[in-house]
């Protein structure tokens, strides 16, 4: 690493990363703070995490093919519609009104399509 390590006058390759918007515009405009595609970072006065793609800063947001809890999935990929209840020989209107809203409810939060 060498004595220069964490210092403007270190090479390119081998200055620390440093998200851009950490720092001030003059370290950022002299390429001291740079950002890398993929990188993320703990946010500290949020909490959150922070990861860089595509240019910009995506903060809060998780990406994965599935959520599992206690060696259980819990959350996987999106499902396939599923249509409101209708027709049949019997009509329930209270069921109905209760299934309405479970698969409202499962759209708003992306587990089934639209």
């Amino acid at each position: 690493m060498g004595w220069w390590f964490g210092r403007k006058s270190a090479p390119a390759d081998v200055r620390p990363f440093v998200p851009a918007w950490l720092s001030s515009n003059a370290e950022a405009e002299e390429g001291f703070a740079r950002s890398a595609e993929g990188m993320t970072v703990h946010e500290r006065s949020s909490g959150l995490p922070a990861t860089y793609r595509q240019g910009a800063w995506e903060i809060g947001q998780l990406r994965g093919s599935s959520l599992i809890v206690g060696g259980q999935q819990v959350v996987g990929g999106r499902g396939a519609a599923i249509g409101s209840p209708s027709g049949g020989s019997t009509i329930d209107a209270e069921a109905r009104s209760a299934i309405t809203l479970i698969l409202g409810a499962m759209r708003l939060h992306g587990l089934i399509e639209t």
